[in-house]
């Protein structure tokens, strides 16, 4: 399996992925901005470039999101999913194999990807009612989603994949111990996945609290 370029600012979970893999993370062969010019078709880029470029939109007459409110939901939301990660998926006999553990996968990337969205989208909404220049960054970033989600996916879906060689290798071991140890990289990856998905939450959160 080929672990995919690293994206920009996400080393920790290039490298556990790799390690899951079995493989060297490979560097970017690219600068960011080629390796964004082939990310995203020319249609998202005529979106974007209208969000860089254009005036900022209006906000609509719409009940805004409470700020204090949002700010708590989110460290709520993520605190929870930070427990359901390090609690992981629960014992289960050995027949069952790697198919809990790809159930806990599966549901903890849903949740995340759930979570995220509900945020980002009201987090946009209290950017858009703020200045100018907050409005247009919750301009660009609805652009920017939309153009880098399917690169996102192609991103984590190897997530799954590498975990279930990465149990079978251990398993085939022989060693003791390599259910804690396959627990522990589990939980890593999980969490360094969960830090990469919440970047642009908390870069939002962050435009939110800026003076």
């Amino acid at each position: 399996m080929q672990v995919p370029v690293s994206a920009p600012g996400a080393p920790t979970f290039i490298r556990l992925l790799a390690q899951a893999a079995g493989t060297p993370a490979r560097a970017p062969a690219l600068p960011l901005t080629r390796q964004l010019g082939e990310w995203i078709d020319w249609t998202r880029a005529v979106s974007l470039s209208r969000a860089l470029d254009g005036p900022a939109q209006p906000a609509e007459d719409a009940a805004t999101p409470d700020a204090a409110a949002l700010l708590e939901e989110y460290a709520r939301i993520r605190a929870d999913l930070e427990d359901a990660i390090r609690k992981g998926p629960a014992p289960a006999a050995d027949s069952a194999g790697f198919t809990p553990f790809q159930q806990h996968i599966q549901a903890m990337q849903r949740a995340m990807l759930t979570a995220t969205g509900y945020l980002r989208g009201d987090l946009r909404e209290l950017l858009a009612a703020g200045t100018p220049a907050l409005a247009r960054l919750a301009e660009v970033d609805a652009a920017m989603e939309a153009a880098l989600s399917p690169r996102e996916h192609a991103l984590l879906q190897p997530v799954s994949a590498a975990l279930q060689a990465r149990f079978e290798h251990l398993q085939q071991s022989g060693a003791a111990d390599w259910m804690p140890a396959f627990r522990h990289e589990l939980r890593d990856l999980l969490l360094a996945e969960l830090d990469l998905r919440f970047q642009p939450v908390e870069g939002l959160l962050a435009a939110l609290r800026s003076p």
